[in-house]
């Protein structure tokens, strides 16, 4: 993984915005220029306090991400309602009343860029601003991001249908609970790194509702390395959250998907083929994500609150007309797993559709992360694979229908993120499903290998990069 990100960065948000407030001040800031060091526990199981205490905290900490994540999903799918019933009364009520949703989605949009506008570290995922600060390359992120990313992601995603995750703000909720509870407890500043780096895992597995994806999560995707202490804690943090969220959420898999059998061994080229295909439509998504933010933010001369009003009145259009192109997808990939009958230029449109609103949704600078429309995106990509080898002659089964649509989720999250591991596990426990896991690595293998053939850098590297660029710009503007 590249390095490179920076305090005050808009997590790769297009908008412009001050400095970040909160948090302890610079001269308590470790070096962005150096490593973080690693405590001599490290080396072996941590004992002592570092066993005992923080493990505590983690737990504290889980607690609440935990119960606040499990708020947010609980709004959004109560949005999603409203949403949903607001366009069904556009309508029913007269050629103008489909003003009434866009004016509702560039408002609500409108609001959610003003907030990260005012909290910087609020805007886009905020995975790369938990990898800079596990990094040492920025601070962690501050209570404020607290409040700001749950206002701010129900806003986006929630009123304003963006095609945005819902696991962006959680994850960092949960790395701000993280660092709120270690300051309290008095950590030091590298437990308070570990403990926020853990509690990101915690923010996953509540978007989710996959405690061992979560806990992949921390050490493929953001500390990339395994280490007891890390190990120990995120167990710790991972358990408290889920069972907490599940209060609120009820125990349940995301999506419902029928038993079925591993595709036999003869099917292993399609899903071969269907990873350098997928892995192809990753590349194309990281380019499209970099480069739409980077047009949007080259409108200088346009206020960042007019930028996301302007792309929400757009989602709002979608919305009226063509509501399977917006919001975070779940309702589209449960239909797709269903076994719903789609024409295939109407399938077309909609793969079309949502492979760019997603970019132009992110490009809005609002809080709300990537994963979840790519969940979408992927199973509409298996969706289509399938008609198009239908169309080749060759006949493909329920079961192997299935498969591809799961092996599209993970595969993409695998081109695109760049990592396969998390990508798989979390698919197939929103599935409850894993007999289909050698379909899954063998299409996450192939998009993998195209990704790094092609030399598309992981997005979370590229947004982290550009995180620092826009700090670094800051500061040569104000000297």
């Amino acid at each position: 993984m590249s390095t490179g990100a920076q305090g005050g960065a808009q997590d790769g948000g297009p908008q412009d915005g001050g400095p970040h407030d909160g948090g302890h001040g610079e001269e308590h800031q470790p070096s962005p220029t150096s490593p973080a060091a690693e405590p001599a526990e490290d080396a072996g199981l941590p004992g002592g306090r570092a066993l005992y205490y923080l493990t505590f905290l983690a737990i504290v900490a889980g607690i609440f991400a935990g119960f606040t994540g499990g708020a947010f999903r609980w709004v959004l799918i109560k949005a999603d309602a409203l949403r949903t019933d607001l366009a069904d009364w556009a309508h029913a009520h007269g050629p103008w009343a489909w003003l009434v949703p866009v004016v509702v989605s560039a408002g609500a949009a409108a609001l959610a860029t003003g907030i990260a506008s005012r909290w910087p570290m609020s805007a886009g995922s905020g995975i790369q601003q938990v990898e800079a600060a596990e990094r040492a390359e920025d601070r962690a992120a501050p209570g404020t991001t607290i409040p700001a990313r749950f206002v701010g992601g129900v806003l986006a995603i929630g009123a304003g249908g963006l095609v945005l995750g819902r696991e962006g703000p959680t994850v960092h909720i949960g790395t701000a609970f993280g660092t709120l509870v270690g300051r309290i407890g008095r950590a030091t500043l590298d437990e308070i790194r570990v403990l926020q780096s853990c509690l990101a895992g915690a923010g996953l597995a509540v978007a989710f509702n996959a405690p061992i994806g979560g806990a992949v999560f921390v050490f493929e995707e953001i500390a990339h390395k395994v280490r007891l202490r890390y190990l120990i804690w995120t167990i710790a943090a991972v358990a408290a959250a889920i069972s907490c969220s599940r209060v609120i959420l009820g125990n349940h898999p995301d999506f419902i998907v029928q038993k079925v059998a591993e595709p036999s061994i003869a099917t292993l080229p399609l899903f071969v083929l269907f990873g350098i295909v997928i892995g192809l439509i990753g590349v194309g998504y990281n380019a499209l994500v970099v480069r739409l933010m980077g047009t949007v933010r080259g409108f200088h001369r346009l206020p960042a609150v007019a930028k996301g009003a302007l792309i929400g009145a757009l989602i709002g259009v979608c919305l009226v007309y063509l509501p399977d192109a917006v919001g975070g997808g779940d309702a589209v990939t449960q239909r797709m797993l269903d076994g719903q009958q789609i024409a295939f230029w109407t399938l077309t449109l909609y793969l079309a559709l949502r492979f760019c609103s997603g970019p132009l949704s992110y490009a809005a600078g609002t809080p709300g992360g990537l994963f979840a429309p790519m969940l979408a995106l992927g199973t509409l990509s298996g969706v289509f694979f399938t008609r198009v080898v239908e169309f080749a002659g060759v006949s493909v089964d329920t079961d192997t229908r299935i498969a591809l649509m799961m092996a599209g989720m993970a595969g993409l999250f695998a081109a695109v993120v760049r990592a396969p591991f998390t990508g798989i596990v979390l698919v197939m426990e929103m599935c409850a499903l894993t007999s289909v896991s050698i379909s899954m690595l063998t299409t996450a293998l192939g998009a993998v290998i195209v990704a790094a053939a092609l030399r598309s850098a992981p997005v979370y590297d590229t947004l982290r990069e550009q995180m620092l660029a826009q700090e670094q710009a800051r500061r040569l503007a104000k000297d």
